[in-house]
């Protein structure tokens, strides 16, 4: 079995950083409580040379902070739009965009997955948030054109959660309120040694 999936597609080899990364700037990255990332965003009707400078630097954000999953709110742009490098559960690597994410419904009886969950708009703090085991994503890539990307396991809940993020929510909306609660007392606690890490990382980033 292929090792490494670009755009839902076998590849049989791929760098340590997609490629973008290395054209791009690290932006900063938006926290839970601004407006941004709690109203849907608007879709993607132009493509072209800034729609590919906008995932250079998600990818390079991304890397820098370490996460698996960034959408475009959470640098502050108001667009459907994620990227992602993630481990399934078997060890498979995938790596991508979407535009204009629709997650389609998952099939009646699919099993959920009760695991932990973090979100770098919510940093340092990790939940245990349900999430169907499958998740099947269709839109389009940078220039447009029809993609279908589907995940299983931890990139099944990657597709779930950047997709939310494209519709205005963080996974603290599927939370009880002491739960939610609980997650802004580990942010509160840990957000300076996350964001230290970041900027370690990204220098070591332009330095790579």
């Amino acid at each position: 079995m292929p090792r490494v999936f670009v755009q839902g597609r076998p590849v049989g080899a791929f760098p340590r950083y997609a490629p973008e990364a290395g054209r791009g700037a690290v932006r900063r990255i938006t926290e839970a409580g601004e407006g941004v990332l709690h109203r849907p965003c608007r879709d993607v009707t132009e493509f072209g040379p800034d729609l590919a400078a906008l995932i250079d630097d998600m990818f390079r954000t991304m890397y820098a902070a370490d996460g698996a999953g960034l959408a475009a709110n959470q640098v502050g742009v108001d667009l459907r739009l994620f990227v992602y490098d993630c481990l399934d559960g078997e060890g498979v690597r995938h790596v991508g965009h979407v535009v204009n994410p629709v997650l389609e419904t998952p099939l009646a009886g699919r099993r959920l997955l009760d695991e932990n969950e973090g979100c770098l708009s919510v940093p340092g703090a990790v939940m245990a948030v349900p999430r169907p085991d499958r998740a099947v994503v269709r839109g389009q890539d940078r220039d447009g054109a029809a993609l279908a990307v589907e995940g299983a396991g931890y990139f099944a809940r990657c597709l779930a959660h950047e997709t939310d993020h494209t519709q205005g929510y963080v996974y603290l909306d599927r939370l009880s309120k002491r739960e939610k609660k609980d997650a802004m007392e580990q942010t509160a606690a840990r957000r300076d040694e996350v964001y230290a890490r970041r900027a370690a990382k990204a220098i070591a980033l332009s330095r790579a």
